[in-house]
C-alpha cells in the first residue's frame, strides 16, 4: 500500500546556488513552504480515508480541491529542486535541444517564452515546460496556484516557481530579475532525463 508523501532532500546545500538563489530563501522555501504542502497532502488523505470509512462524503468537494492543491504543490516543488544545480546554466544539448528548436523555433525563443510566462503569471503560480502526450509536443504553460491552467495529462519537465516565497526576500517585487537568475542554475541534465522518459508516453 502506498505510504505518505515525503519531503525530498535537496541534492545540494541550501547556499550552493548562491549568488543566484540565496541560502536563506532556499532554506525557508524547502523547509517551510514545501514541507507544508507535504503535510497538507498527508492530512487530507487521512480525512478522505475517514470519510470513506464513515460513508460520509459531505466534505468531498473541499477535500478533493485541497488534495489537488497540496499534491500539485509537492510535485512541482520536487521537480523545481531537481531542475536546479550549482553547476547549471547554459543550454541543453542532444534530443532535448532538438525538440526545443522543433517546437519553439530556437532556444532563444523558448527561453524568452518561458521567462515571459513565468514573469507575467497573475498572482501566484509557475512557468512550466511540459510534455503534452496527446499531441506529442512540448508546451510552455502558466500554472496558476499549483494546479490551474495546466494541460490535462501534461508532464512537467522544467518548472520555475513564481510564488513570492521563492524570491521576495532576495529580489523583492522584481520577479523578472529572479527569473533571469534562475536560468544560471538550471540543470539541463535533469530536464533532459525527464524529457527522455516523458516523450515515450503518447496518448494517440
Amino acid at each position: 500500500m502506498a505510504g505518505p508523501y515525503v519531503l525530498p532532500e535537496l541534492g545540494y546545500a541550501y547556499d550552493a546556488l548562491e549568488p543566484h538563489l540565496s541560502g536563506a530563501v532556499l532554506e525557508l522555501h524547502h523547509g517551510k513552504h514545501h514541507a507544508a504542502y507535504v503535510a497538507g497532502a498527508n492530512a487530507t488523505l487521512e480525512k478522505l480515508e475517514a470519510a470513506r470509512a464513515a460513508g460520509d462524503y459531505g466534505s468531498i468537494v473541499g477535500l478533493e480541491k485541497t488534495l489537488a492543491f497540496n499534491v500539485s504543490g509537492h510535485v512541482l516543488h520536487s521537480t523545481y529542486w531537481a531542475n536546479l544545480a550549482p553547476d547549471g546554466g547554459g543550454e541543453p544539448a542532444g534530443e532535448l535541444a532538438a525538440a526545443i528548436v522543433e517546437n519553439f523555433g530556437s532556444f532563444t525563443a523558448f527561453k524568452a517564452h518561458l521567462s515571459a510566462a513565468t514573469t507575467t503569471v497573475q498572482g501566484s503560480g509557475w512557468g512550466v515546460l511540459a510534455w503534452e502526450p496527446l499531441g506529442g509536443r512540448l508546451n510552455v504553460e502558466q500554472v496558476h496556484q499549483h494546479q490551474e491552467g495546466s494541460g490535462q495529462g501534461s508532464i512537467p519537465l522544467l518548472v520555475i516557481d513564481a510564488w513570492e516565497h521563492a524570491y521576495y526576500l532576495q529580489y523583492k517585487n522584481v520577479r523578472a530579475d529572479y527569473v533571469a537568475a534562475v536560468w544560471n542554475v538550471i540543470d539541463w541534465n535533469d530536464v533532459a532525463a525527464r524529457f527522455a522518459k516523458a516523450s515515450r508516453l503518447r496518448l494517440a
